[in-house]
């Protein structure tokens, strides 16, 4: 097993394990490390495939694992945030609800993971798992400003989308400073003021997790600004 080809997949379980701590601090109503944590997720979700295609390691095992990853960081903890935070007083019919979040997810995903190459790598069909969940997460992280209603209307709306037919432009082939800046600049002020006064308070992996997503964002805008040449 060559260590170069099983980097990717680090990111990945990386990713999987953040799901599987947000779910764990949801239950013990610590909220906002629950969502703060599928926004590490998100950040590692978006490292893992482009350090695989960067290294030339991608393959079908990478592609099921990560699909396995985000069904649970960005289907399953987010729709536990809600569940929590918004159905909790409606018993059983507020788990029925919010369990669709997941069960729409994974069907997106099985629908995505069977989509030709050419088409998915242009536009995704229905909105990406992982931009749901990470919308779900940032509601729930302002939910005490956010009214209940919106956040059910936006869950229930995100749900159906998954599922849609519609088409959003894929960014996969887009160089990752256009965006990947903005979203680094986006999730670190985002961080810092949800942890600007309670420092310690959060996961310690919001440490570590931030700073490398900047460096790997870093090194990517130098090495398009090195391809391009002066």
């Amino acid at each position: 097993m060559k260590i170069k080809n099983q980097i990717p997949n680090i990111f990945t379980l990386g990713n999987l394990f953040c799901g599987f701590l947000s779910i764990g601090y949801a239950a013990n109503h610590q909220y906002t490390n629950a969502a703060v944590l599928v926004l590490i997720g998100m950040m590692l979700d978006s490292m893992d495939g482009r350090i695989a295609r960067m290294l030339h390691v991608e393959s079908p095992l990478g592609l099921e694992l990560d699909s396995l990853a985000d069904i649970v960081t960005f289907g399953v903890a987010p729709s536990f945030l809600v569940y929590y935070t918004i159905f909790f007083d409606s018993g059983l019919l507020g788990l029925a609800i919010s369990g669709l979040f997941p069960l729409f997810g994974a069907y997106r995903l099985a629908r995505f993971n069977t989509t030709p190459v050419e088409v998915s790598s242009t536009h995704f069909i229905g909105v990406p798992i992982t931009a749901a969940g990470g919308i779900l997460a940032l509601l729930t992280l302002f939910n005490n400003q956010i009214p209940s209603i919106v956040t059910t209307v936006i869950f229930t709306a995100l749900s159906f989308l998954m599922v849609s037919k519609i088409k959003i432009p894929s960014l996969k082939k887009v160089p990752l400073p256009k965006y990947g800046t903005i979203v680094t600049i986006f999730l670190g002020a985002l961080l810092v003021l949800v942890n600007i006064e309670s420092y310690g308070r959060f996961p310690y992996l919001i440490y570590i997790a931030t700073p490398i997503y900047i460096i790997y964002v870093s090194y990517r805008f130098i090495k398009v600004k090195g391809n391009k040449g002066p």
